[in-house]
């Protein structure tokens, strides 16, 4: 089969699509054929190796040479233990502990996949899983957004970001969208009530201040973040910097106890499983899954570049196969 390879860290210049030998599922894995993948900021950053908690599968050199996590297709075969799915099943997965996606078959465990949803494309479905999840336990967690909060999203413009968007508006949410100023209309049309390009405005240092700040891209100090937060308010770190992610490991909570603020990283529990309610919302109409761009197989290096120059409104996604009709019955 093909697959986009890389053996070493660096840009998106050492991806390679080769032929490889094609995966056998174990006794409770499931063959899938896949016909998309989004691509994630877990890949640009597995890419380069950096931050440096991305190389947790490798030091030096990564360990696993197919990127690829959130995968939509066709079940080919399955293992003897498997019973819950069959050949010919459209299914959908978050397979980030293996990865593999950007290849034309995957091995997944058969509890890590379900049932594609009714109803929607290979495409749309592959789009969901890590978004999906980041969003909902962001904006959805206990104690988290209720009618008339103020909801920050900073790295809005991305698929995790354009789902919290809509979801806290959902929720009632006053709704600031934080992002570059090239996507400040798009987080209009999502119905932020107010955008903020991140090169030009601090939103540490304007005077407002928030209930809860969903933070997609943490690069600034855990005190700049307790600055930004009402008395009572929450602060989760998705992604950035390690220096960020380290301070709020550590100084967060010394912080928060001080000023009555929660300063924590969000633990993000990844697997379709966790999805469900969003994929409700999303066949009910009440939230829209944006795909800014699709690629082919051949092009994964030219999808990982975009998506690591932060142009993306949405999500980017690689088709695989070109037959994807609607799924589900």
């Amino acid at each position: 089969m093909r697959a986009a390879v890389y053996t070493r860290y660096g840009t998106a210049d050492e991806v390679r699509v080769v032929d490889v030998d094609a995966p056998t599922p174990r006794d409770d894995e499931v063959l899938v054929a896949v016909h998309a993948c989004s691509v994630n900021a877990s890949d640009t950053e597995a890419l380069h190796g950096r931050p440096l908690y991305s190389r947790l599968g490798g030091l030096r050199r990564p360990r696993r040479h197919v990127l690829g996590s959130d995968v939509a297709g066709r079940v080919v075969a399955v293992g003897r233990d498997v019973t819950t799915f069959r050949p010919g099943d459209d299914v959908y997965a978050d397979v980030l502990d293996r990865l593999g996606g950007f290849a034309e078959a995957v091995c997944v465990r058969s509890d890590a996949l379900a049932p594609m949803p009714a109803g929607m494309t290979h495409v749309e479905a592959s789009a969901i899983p890590q978004a999906a999840a980041i969003a909902l336990q962001g904006i959805r967690a206990k104690g988290g957004v209720r009618d008339g909060s103020r909801v920050l999203v900073n790295g809005a413009g991305g698929g995790a970001g354009t789902y919290a968007v809509q979801l806290a508006l959902l929720d009632g949410a006053e709704v600031t969208a934080v992002d570059t100023a090239e996507k400040l209309e798009y987080l209009r049309s999502l119905g932020a009530h107010h955008v903020r390009d991140h090169r030009t405005q601090d939103f540490t240092r304007d005077g407002r201040t928030y209930d809860v700040v969903l933070d997609l891209a943490g690069y600034r100090s855990v005190r700049a973040y307790a600055r930004a937060l009402a008395p009572g308010g929450r602060y989760l770190f998705v992604g950035g910097s390690v220096r960020t992610l380290l301070q709020v490991l550590l100084l967060g909570p010394l912080v928060g106890l001080r000023s009555r603020k929660r300063l924590r990283v969000l633990a993000v529990r990844l697997g379709v499983r966790h999805v469900a309610p969003l994929v409700e919302l999303i066949q009910a109409g009440r939230v829209r899954t944006v795909v800014d761009r699709c690629f082919a197989l051949d092009d994964v290096a030219e999808a990982l570049r975009y998506h690591g120059d932060g142009r993306t409104r949405g999500k980017v996604v690689v088709v695989v196969r070109e037959d994807d009709a609607p799924g589900g019955s």
